[in-house]
């Protein structure tokens, strides 16, 4: 089980929105010094609806290269198409992937049952550990916990990245869902609470730009230290909000440029940062310590 701050990476690009893979391996690096605990890689933090499927893999392909064995790499291999979502995650696994993240199916909005027989497919079709992702501000669907349920008893089927900021959804999934299932948020203003009740940690944007607070706020909270990871995430409170200003990744690649980590490259139809958030965010970045 993969505990900590795992990071919901951003995918660099140069100006012209080709992918920067120096920069890639640059902040590789930085987050294996920093103590991230996972790279999850070619999420929505990473663009991944604007990347080629020959992009998509080969994003993966670097980061497991780059990577080589020091931290685990957790691919998103999710689509809105089950047979898609089977051939990434297959390529994923053949190509190293530690575990594969897979986003609920977007736009076509299946039923419960639609969400289970997808997943269910997915997982009896490639044998790696999977991470289910419930995002239904990005997606137009919801996946209800007794979805999740049954779907944590497939073997391969390892835990759920949750983004709805519910955390009594958490609560009940920590009851009722087995012991070795991983619980991780995916909303960083709620990812202590989670942690501190029994979530085994944070799939974080913010992580991108603060990778040692995030790494120090996780391992306090796995810690039962709820003062000590209090202090942090107060630092990072305002940096939390400011980095959803616009659609992500949207503010955490223009924070990024400012610390000349990437370059200023993001793909259509994302633009760069609107200029009246500058300021907002650089006050939250010299608030969080950044």
């Amino acid at each position: 089980m993969i505990t900590g701050s795992i990071v919901a990476l951003v995918t660099p690009m140069h100006p012209d929105g080709s992918l920067d893979w120096d920069s890639l391996d640059r902040i590789l690096d930085m987050h294996i010094a920093a103590g991230t605990a996972a790279i999850g890689a070619v999420g929505t933090t990473g663009e991944s609806a604007t990347l080629s499927v020959p992009e998509h893999l080969e994003v993966i392909r670097h980061c497991v290269r780059q990577v080589n064995g020091r931290i685990p790499v957790i691919a998103g291999t999710g689509a809105n198409s089950t047979r898609e979502a089977i051939e990434l995650t297959r390529v994923a696994a053949a190509n190293g992937a530690d575990a594969c993240l897979l986003v609920t199916p977007y736009y076509n909005r299946p039923s419960q049952r639609g969400l289970y027989e997808h997943f269910r497919a997915v997982a009896e079709a490639v044998d790696i550990p999977q991470v289910l992702y419930n995002v239904p501000g990005r997606t137009a669907v919801d996946m209800d916990n007794d979805t999740v349920v049954r779907l944590a008893e497939l073997p391969n089927v390892v835990g759920l990245k949750d983004a709805t900021g519910d955390l009594s959804r958490v609560a009940d999934l920590k009851a009722r869902c087995p012991d070795d299932f991983a619980l991780y948020s995916g909303d960083d203003a709620t990812a202590m609470e989670l942690i501190l009740q029994g979530g085994q940690g944070n799939i974080s944007v913010t992580a991108n730009i603060a990778p040692r607070q995030e790494a120090e706020l996780c391992r306090l909270a796995l810690a039962g230290d709820r003062a000590g990871a209090t202090r942090i995430n107060d630092r990072l409170a305002a940096l939390n909000r400011a980095l959803f200003l616009e659609a992500n990744p949207i503010p955490v690649k223009w924070a990024m440029q400012q610390r000349g980590l990437i370059e200023s490259g993001i793909r259509l139809p994302l633009t760069p940062l609107e200029e009246r958030y500058h300021a907002q965010v650089l006050e939250a970045m010299e608030a969080a310590g950044i």
